[in-house]
């Protein structure tokens, strides 16, 4: 009898799993089309502009003094050309810590603007899911494999819901994200 009910147990847990639903979404598509995510993009060109623009107001005064350098250090005096090669020093460990510095800040303010946008994708797809009955949700950008039959596309339901617009795709993300660095590398040209 022990046996009879054990069994009947297993093929009752067996039946309820085969019959729970399972969701997948495209993550990355969703967060990195979200117009807040276009927002803080360009919060990020605008540090990143401003950070090269103070990068090359360095390298620039160092070229300057270093041409001058070379170009006087024959009529220069010991004590000048000592204090001359000191300034040419303390740029270059200025222009080394601001890179490093900046680099650091700027990945942490990506990471400031980004997290509660990837926040608020994560919420959308939890919420959907959740009103749908599905139990567990598979991002569709890193899964090796899933039955398309078996499962429930919540991406167009998660596109609406965040607010991103018809017909974008990441595609079209990459090709606006190469024209801005396109503008922006001739503007810095000029």
């Amino acid at each position: 009898m022990k046996k009879i009910l054990a069994i009947a147990a297993m093929a009752l847990l067996t039946l309820t799993a085969s019959a729970q639903k399972l969701g997948r979404v495209n993550f990355t598509e969703l967060y990195q089309l979200m117009p807040e995510a276009d927002a803080a993009r360009e919060q990020i060109n605008a540090m990143q502009n401003e950070a090269q623009e103070t990068y090359a107001s360095m390298v620039e005064e160092y070229q300057s003094k270093a041409n001058q350098y070379q170009q006087k250090q024959a009529s220069w005096t010991a004590a000048i050309k000592e204090s001359k090669e000191k300034e040419l020093y303390d740029i270059q460990n200025r222009i080394q810590e601001f890179q490093q510095t900046i680099s650091q800040e700027l990945q942490q303010q990506q990471a400031q603007l980004m997290n509660p946008i990837m926040e608020k994708a994560q919420k959308a797809v939890q919420d959907l899911a959740k009103a749908q009955g599905i139990v567990a949700v598979f991002d569709s950008g890193s899964a090796l494999y899933f039955d398309e039959n078996a499962v429930v596309d919540l991406t167009p339901a998660a596109r609406k819901a965040l607010g991103i617009k018809d017909g974008r795709t990441l595609e079209q993300l990459s090709q606006e994200l190469q024209a801005q660095a396109q503008a922006q590398g001739a503007q810095q040209g000029k």
